[in-house]
């Protein structure tokens, strides 16, 4: 068989062998040590944000940022639907209710007048507001954080920024993550870049960081003996991550105009395929494009997404649905929702393309001719 092509694998730039040798020399093998402290710097430096904590998990940021919000059993909190299940889980770690809004369709996001729709509706039906809203960048595609911002502030609800796919993505020249009250952002080993595992959050609110930081580590007190006085976590990164971390910060620029150029590369192959359709850019709008996604019509291709990823499976090439929305999986089942069916549509349509940066330029020529040869061989099209 032949080798196996990634959605989007790790890749590493060369000096991270370095920072976690370094690691290894000094002996710094725990979640304390100053890759931790210069990995933060770096993050808050590239983003133009005062603070920020490195975490386990941009899922841990975002379970940290919810008790520091004040989030308790009972509470709702509103979230994007069309997103990955660690945009929402921590809602139900703290006992409270998620409800779901659906996307608009210029950038695939939380649309901020359902939004705001949901929240009156939820003060009609139980007396008080959302406790937060957890906005979702998805793709590295900026939502419309402006107007979701203007919601929020009106209605004096903070908010939660998902930037866990959008490291580097920028809305009006500004860094997503820091629109927010709080910002999140994920390592995973599919992301734009990897700490093997990790997350992180920002925020401009030194309290809010320390806060997180405490709590990341067990909530330990201030004593020679282990003293706690709240219920803590391990959810801080370890220190040879965070060498990691740093030598992906040298090249996460790098890496950005990398996948900006694989979308142009896919688009420009595709884009005159009948019913074939990508995310635009609007004006102002900067993504990372971390995955290229594209719409099938079926009607109008002659084949369907699912077409396209059983044909690419076949080559021992990876693709992906999109994002099947929060509000239609069957655990969130009896939570309250609001949606329009944009995001229902966009997952029976969506397809995320191989995006990975280690990606060969003939792997990409044998992923391009995979599709374009559905459409030479329908006999609908002929």
């Amino acid at each position: 068989m032949k080798e196996k092509i990634w959605l989007s694998s790790p890749h590493m730039g060369g000096a991270e062998v370095r920072y976690v040798q370094e690691a290894f020399d000094t002996n710094w093998i725990s979640p304390v040590g100053p890759h931790i402290a210069a990995f933060e710097e770096a993050l808050a430096n590239y983003n133009d944000i005062s603070h920020c904590a490195a975490l386990s998990s941009g899922t841990a940021a975002i379970h940290l940022a919810l008790i520091i919000l004040g989030v308790k059993a009972g509470d709702e909190v509103i979230c994007s639907s069309f997103t990955f299940s660690g945009s929402c889980n921590p809602i139900a770690y703290q006992g409270a209710v998620p409800v779901f809004v659906d996307s608009e369709r210029l950038t695939w996001n939380l649309d901020p007048v359902l939004l705001e729709e949901a929240i009156l509706d939820r003060q009609k039906k139980t007396g008080r507001k959302p406790k937060a809203i957890i906005a979702v960048h998805l793709y590295g595609m900026p939502a419309q954080i402006e107007a979701i911002m203007d919601v929020a502030r009106r209605h004096e609800i903070p908010v939660i920024e998902d930037a866990a796919e959008a490291l580097g993505s920028t809305y009006q020249g500004k860094k997503l993550g820091t629109f927010g009250d709080m910002g999140i952002y994920s390592f995973n080993g599919n992301k734009i870049i990897t700490t093997s595992g990790g997350g992180a959050l920002v925020a401009r609110n030194a309290a809010w960081i320390q806060q997180a930081k405490f709590l990341s580590t067990q909530a330990r007190d201030p004593a020679p003996h282990y003293e706690h006085s709240h219920i803590g976590f391990n959810y801080r990164l370890s220190n040879v991550c965070a060498g990691i971390g740093r030598g992906q910060m040298e090249i996460l620029d790098t890496r950005v105009g990398q996948k900006r150029k694989i979308y142009n590369m896919y688009r420009k192959a595709l884009e005159n395929i009948p019913g074939i359709g990508f995310l635009p850019e609007p004006a102002g709008y900067f993504s990372n494009r971390w995955l290229t996604t594209i719409l099938v019509d079926e009607q109008q291709a002659g084949f369907s997404a699912e077409t396209i990823r059983l044909a690419l499976e076949a080559k021992n090439i990876e693709s992906r649905p999109l994002w099947k929305p929060m509000h239609v999986q069957p655990v969130f089942k009896n939570v309250p929702s609001y949606s329009t069916g944009v995001s229902e549509e966009l997952f029976r349509a969506g397809l995320c393309l191989p995006s990975g940066t280690n990606t060969t330029e003939d792997q990409y020529l044998q992923i391009m001719e995979t599709i374009l040869k559905l459409q030479v061989t329908n006999p609908a099209l002929s």
